[in-house]
């Protein structure tokens, strides 16, 4: 289709905002550009229509199912958009003065100790603005924990191969060295590898659980009391939390300080560049060098405190508030009951449709229970047919379904990884796994149709390498 660019004809226009009610600041000349921008100019018709044709080549949850693993792209209630567009709070400023903001302030406290509750930690920021950047301020957490203590000898993080790949590289920005800890036979952390690695240099562990495989790590407990007993601290990845939400909490299997993924876990639809949040919860012992401001009840009113040895900020504000009112909506709407629902569900539909499809797929590590999502190994469909992950993945997008996540983990060859989450019914499932089914016959009778896949969505497959290399980012107008 046409960019608006393309469609640009001069002197169409559209009066959608209101004249001007105030009095009207001409600036100097020296602050003024010399041409106008190059803007299309469009009529409200013919931009609404573009808008239109855009939303109808697009795949989300409305149109059908979304297994992208890891990522959690689930229904999110039409109630929690609701609540973030009360003018109350996207009117407020952080500016303004406190007494004028108690709701706002009422938000962020209940969140705090509803999330803390989930999570078994003691004190939370919600300055973090996105997953990554929670995890830049756990490890921030951990490393001025050390400082704060004299102990400068602790340079070193552990990361498990299966852990996300932003874990290493946050690892890396906040200063330190990261070192790698293989998995053992049963897709978990090896204890062996991990006794032998740990030392008075260990600052800490990062591990997410259930990992980055689906499974829950058996030996979880003995992790954490290995990581302790060198003197490192425990840090938790909750970008899988949905798995285990209201079941288990990271504060009880050991761990120091957690992140979570509210654009994934509670509610905020995540994927597009945000908006995020990536709040940090640490337990008791940690919070006094949690970012500034934090926000307390002091009697009836919402207060800002700075703590002790705070580390700073690492974001302006309390980070993307409106994030936060979706997640507490998400929380008081589900309730106690709804949120072990929810992660119940979420385990529920990934067996079921791990079970269903083991019979074509070679699922790693499928004697096992897995919790919200798993992998599927293509390899040996690729050596016998040619057709690829990849194949199979832009194959799904004929047949109406979003591609689940590829080539991840690493330490999966031709990884496919699939996330039902909790809100497909079992009919849904049915429908993938009938797909899926279909594209295993079509990799053995027809791989040739696979390896130009897709054919019928608006765009076929483009040169991948040519767009990674030479992207094509701004309009250029002809002359």
């Amino acid at each position: 289709m046409k960019l608006l660019f393309e469609r640009s004809k001069e002197g169409h226009h559209q009066d959608l905002i209101p004249a001007c009610d105030v009095e009207r600041y001409e600036f100097e000349e020296k602050y003024l550009r010399k041409q106008a921008p190059g803007l299309p100019q469009l009529s409200e018709v013919e931009l609404d229509r573009h808008y239109s044709a855009l939303g109808r080549q697009v795949h989300g949850v409305n149109d059908g199912p979304y297994p992208l693993g890891s990522c959690t792209m689930k229904y999110n209630p039409q109630i929690d958009e609701e609540m973030a567009r009360l003018e109350g709070f996207t009117a407020v400023h952080p500016l303004q003065p406190l007494k004028d903001a108690q709701g706002c302030l009422e938000v962020l406290y209940e969140a705090k100790k509803l999330l803390c509750e989930i999570t078994g930690m003691a004190d939370m920021t919600f300055q973090p603005a996105a997953g990554a950047h929670g995890e830049y301020t756990g490890l921030l957490l951990i490393r001025k924990y050390h400082l704060d203590r004299g102990d400068n000898a602790r340079t070193k993080i552990i990361v498990p191969d299966s852990a996300h790949g932003t874990n290493p590289a946050s690892a890396t920005m906040a200063g330190f060295e990261v070192v790698n800890i293989p998995s053992n036979d049963r897709g978990g952390v090896d204890l062996e590898k991990l006794q032998e690695a740990v030392g008075p240099d260990t600052a800490g562990l990062m591990l997410t659980n259930p990992n980055t495989l689906g499974l829950f790590d058996e030996n979880i407990l003995e992790i954490t009391r290995i990581i302790h007993e060198a003197g490192g601290l425990c840090y938790y990845d909750g970008a899988n939390m949905n798995a285990i939400m209201g079941r288990v909490r990271p504060g009880d299997m050991g761990f120091d300080c957690i992140h979570l993924n509210l654009h994934k876990t509670f509610a905020t639809p995540h994927g597009g560049g945000g908006p995020g949040s990536g709040p940090v919860g640490c337990k008791d012992f940690l919070r006094a060098y949690l970012p500034k401001p934090i926000v307390e009840k002091q009697g009836d009113e919402y207060i800002l405190v700075t703590p002790e040895k705070t580390m700073g900020q690492v974001r302006s504000f309390a980070g993307n508030f409106l994030v936060v009112v979706k997640a507490l909506t998400y929380i008081l709407t589900l309730g106690k009951e709804g949120i072990i629902e929810a992660s119940g569900n979420a385990v529920l539909n990934a067996n079921y449709l791990m079970e269903k499809l083991k019979k074509y797929y070679d699922v790693p590590y499928g004697d096992q229970r897995c919790m919200h999502e798993f992998v599927m190994c293509l390899q040996g469909i690729k050596n016998e047919t040619g057709v690829s992950a990849m194949d199979i993945a832009k194959g799904s997008l004929d047949f109406g379904i979003h591609p689940p996540t590829m080539y991840f983990p690493l330490i999966v060859h031709e990884a496919l990884m699939l996330e039902p989450t909790e809100t497909e019914s079992r009919e849904s499932l049915d429908e993938v796994i009938d797909i899926f089914v279909k594209l295993h016959q079509l990799a053995h009778q027809d791989p040739g149709y696979l390896n130009g896949a897709p054919h019928k969505c608006p765009i076929s497959r483009p040169d991948e390498v040519q767009a990674a290399r030479n992207p094509i980012l701004r309009y250029e107008p002809e002359e």
